[in-house]
């Protein structure tokens, strides 16, 4: 199993404010899956996608990706375990103004030793036209392709989608849903992603629903829609 998260709980705060968010979640998540993690706001799905991560400590449990137990890393061994292994889209782009949409691409080029193709990416992204602009020359929807363009240069083996559609319209947020299904199909990158989007459970392979901290509903799905029929984005 790639991903393999076992009894990982995690609380914020202490006393009058202290709040459970995480309550004994175990999850699987096979090599090349695109996964789907859904729940209400407050249910503990960012706080996953995160504690998977590496950008929060999970307070007990297990979480190993590719066999590597990442609960208790510091320092050093959890920059090289993101590095190695991740790449983050989230609903906001986090884009570096003062560089082109090559530059911030290469920002992320330069960490790995085995990038994949510049030019096969900007192209499979429709950004070849765009690539010496500037994120302020771009729509939402190029500025939300330059930020996957740089979480997948590196190669990474597992791709973590906060709300990657969140802050596009219906059409943008569809095209951009295709790209993730092409580059799934493509280089076969593990894929888990967060989203109040009911329709994107159609598309994966995997549902995970989140209620209040606890797995209330885990299945596959028998018969995939593709992410261009998608309805009601």
């Amino acid at each position: 199993m790639f991903v393999e998260v076992s009894e990982v709980k995690k609380s914020y705060g202490e006393g009058g404010s202290y709040i459970e968010v995480l309550k004994g979640v175990s999850v699987q998540v096979e090599k090349g899956e695109m996964c789907v993690i859904q729940g209400t706001s407050g249910s503990g799905k960012s706080t996953l996608l995160n504690c998977i991560g590496g950008l929060d400590e999970a307070d007990s449990g297990s979480i190993c990706i590719a066999g590597q137990e990442i609960v208790g890393l510091k320092g050093e061994k959890l920059s090289d375990y993101r590095r190695d292994n991740l790449g983050f889209i989230f609903q906001f782009y986090n884009l570096v103004p003062n560089l082109t949409v090559r530059e911030n691409i290469q920002v992320c080029e330069y960490l790995t030793g085995d990038p994949l193709s510049m030019d096969e990416l900007l192209d499979v992204l429709g950004l070849k036209e765009h690539a010496d602009k500037f994120p302020s020359q771009l729509s939402g929807g190029q500025q939300q392709r330059c930020a996957i363009a740089r979480a997948l240069i590196k190669n990474p083996k597992l791709l973590l989608c906060d709300e990657p559609t969140g802050a596009l319209d219906s059409k943008t947020s569809r095209d951009i849903l295709v790209l993730l299904e092409r580059i799934n199909t493509a280089y076969g990158t593990t894929m888990m992603i967060v989203t109040h989007n009911n329709s994107i459970k159609n598309m994966v392979d995997h549902v995970i629903y989140l209620k209040d901290g606890e797995i209330y509903k885990n299945y596959y799905n028998e018969v995939k829609v593709p992410a261009v029929e998608l309805e009601d984005l």
